[in-house]
């Protein structure tokens, strides 16, 4: 292959690949505004996390959740947590920290001991809750999500 048909080459390689990501940068994944609220907490001091999945593989897996926030109740007995969600399906497991050890304290049978909860406030009896029970769907702006901590 001669010089000038290489160099052709290579500055059209530059130039469509230059051009793909462009097209894809203009057009970032569609985002809702979702309000999640939590109510009957059971300590107006401790810690709440919320923990969002999308995928039902990862649901309740170490580390499978997309990110995590944490907010202080700030003496108030309810959250408001306002968040973007990319639209589809999404479940939030909850917990509080009473004591304020940064882990989920659990008895010898692996059951929460401190409170917990789940999106559609979906109460497991004897095993952890399927994600199919606990999403709910991003679809447009101003979803409420309204979970009830149980103790």
């Amino acid at each position: 292959m001669n010089k000038a048909k290489l160099t052709l080459l290579l500055v059209g390689s530059i130039l469509y690949s230059t051009s793909v990501a462009q097209a894809g940068a203009g057009n970032p994944a569609a985002t809702c505004s979702v309000t999640v609220v939590v109510s009957n907490l059971a300590s107006t001091k401790s810690a709440v996390k919320l923990y969002f999945y999308n995928l039902r593989d990862k649901f309740l897996k170490p580390n499978g959740y997309v990110f995590k926030k944490v907010v202080q109740p700030s003496g108030q007995n309810k959250i408001m947590l306002p968040v973007e969600l990319p639209q589809g399906e999404w479940a939030v497991a909850i917990t509080q920290d009473t004591n304020n050890n940064d882990k989920l304290d659990k008895n010898f049978l692996g059951i929460p001991t401190e409170p917990f909860a789940f999106s559609n406030n979906v109460r497991p009896k004897l095993s952890p809750p399927d994600f199919n029970d606990c999403k709910f769907t991003v679809g447009s702006t101003g979803t409420v999500v309204n979970i009830t901590l149980k103790e």
